[in-house]
């Protein structure tokens, strides 16, 4: 796209969206669209028509959307599944409405069956059972690709999906029962740290293994994947079958991972695992050779990035709310 191109990216004070944002900016992009619910709220759709409508839109990151970890997941499964569908739905389809051709969809690893084969591979979609912990989530992400491979069908559009893996990073949301692993532990260490607690309690057997990618990584892949042409994107997809998973290839347990935000955080008491605690899927690895063969890898590792969330977290420690 020309460096002048009106380009919305929808959900940019999130975690993903931010990135995005920057990673824009830094390639020279000048006519970046955002909007927050003063301008329109993404799930009403008269409000997403109207924005579109005026707006000038040329191309779209759809990056906004309702996430949690397992607690939140658990605790309020209508709302997320509810208004991730709106938002996918009304970004979309006005989207289409409007003219534009060209959209990226950003979904969730939690698309695959529980049980999936591992490294997951785009082909595992609609194959088995899902983590019943996150169904709805990922009932309306599976949605979004579905919705993307609908519009292509019929009118042509090219409308793309990239599934990314667990994320972190700047902008991430650290509140101590809503979050994501990684700002769920940090957080919590950090704290233990501060009152020299001496054990720190982390839920689940420790056994599970997970693969995480830091934020600015997800967000050059999915300029990358915007960027490639069309015959070539179409190539290495098919058109019921046609997002691109985003990853590092490499996993490691929840007790690695904890003892790994423990020495970046400097804490030295405990840590203890508590297996009453629900698990979720028992490992979440992607294939990422399709995205590979299409010349894009991680180059964040993951204790380098650990490292850069923490430093944020400590520069924005005070705007975070119990």
């Amino acid at each position: 796209m020309p460096r002048n191109a009106r380009i919305f990216v929808a959900g940019h004070r999130g975690m993903v969206g931010s990135a995005i944002l920057r990673q824009l900016q830094a390639l020279g992009y000048e006519n970046l669209l955002t909007c927050d619910r003063t301008t329109a709220d993404l799930s009403r759709q008269a409000e997403v028509e109207a924005f579109f409508r005026d707006a000038g839109v040329e191309q779209v990151y759809l990056a906004a959307a309702k996430v949690g970890g397992i607690h939140a997941n658990n605790t309020c499964p209508a709302e997320f599944i509810y208004e991730n569908l709106m938002i996918e739905c009304n970004v979309i389809h006005s989207a289409h409405q409007a003219g534009v051709q060209k959209l990226l969809f950003l979904g969730s690893s939690c698309i695959y069956p529980k049980l999936a084969p591992q490294p997951m591979a785009e082909d595992a979609l609609l194959q088995g059972s899902l983590e019943p912990t996150n169904e709805p989530y990922a009932i309306a992400k599976i949605a979004g690709i579905k919705l993307c491979e609908s519009y292509n069908r019929q009118y042509g559009r090219d409308y793309r999906s990239v599934m990314p893996t667990n994320l972190y990073g700047p902008n991430d949301n650290f509140h101590p029962e809503n979050s994501h692993v990684i700002p769920a532990l940090m957080r919590r260490f950090h704290e233990a740290k501060e009152t020299c607690a001496p054990q720190i309690v982390v839920w689940g057997s420790g056994r599970p293994r997970r693969e995480f990618l830091h934020v600015d990584d997800m967000a050059a892949a999915c300029v990358h994947v915007m960027g490639l042409d069309e015959g070539t994107y179409q190539a290495s997809t098919q058109p019921m079958l046609s997002h691109i998973n985003v990853g590092t290839g490499s996993d490691c347990t929840i007790r690695e991972l904890a003892e790994t935000i423990g020495r970046v955080v400097g804490y030295g008491g405990e840590i203890v695992f508590d297996a009453s605690r629900p698990d979720g899927a028992p490992r979440k690895l992607l294939d990422v050779s399709r995205l590979r063969k299409l010349g894009w890898q991680a180059e964040t590792t993951l204790e380098d990035g650990l490292r850069q969330t923490y430093s944020w977290f400590l520069e924005h420690r005070g705007q975070f709310r119990d």
